[in-house]
């Protein structure tokens, strides 16, 4: 898609305005709230220091950021060198690490 990034931002940006940060309540449930999820793939195919620069810079270092690991290679992934693996631990306590030194606590616990 032409322009994906670009328009993924304003997109995001725009729900942010609308609605905010997340808030939770004392339960635990989601009241209201902007809530990104983000996927590491292999070999940062889905640019996550690009996606935490972003969130951090332009939405808030308050931002509910759920860093998510599961990705896995099917269908025809084997046609792609790039993402024809699942991600490493290396490769996920990177983006996790990243996002505790920009600042981002929310969504997600430190790697240990």
């Amino acid at each position: 898609m032409q322009n994906y990034w670009a328009t993924v931002k304003a997109a995001v940006i725009e729900m942010h305005r609308q609605v905010g940060d997340l808030k939770i309540s004392k339960r635990g449930i989601a009241l209201r709230g902007l809530l990104v999820r983000h996927l590491v793939l292999p070999n940062d195919v889905a640019g996550s220091k690009d996606v935490i620069d972003f969130i951090v810079d332009e939405i808030s270092t308050d931002t509910y950021l759920n860093i998510m690991d599961q990705y896995r290679p099917t269908y025809h992934a084997y046609k792609y060198p790039k993402l024809d693996r699942q991600i490493t631990t290396s490769e996920y306590k990177g983006v996790v690490d990243y996002a505790f030194f920009k600042r981002l606590k929310r969504g997600f616990e430190e790697f240990q």
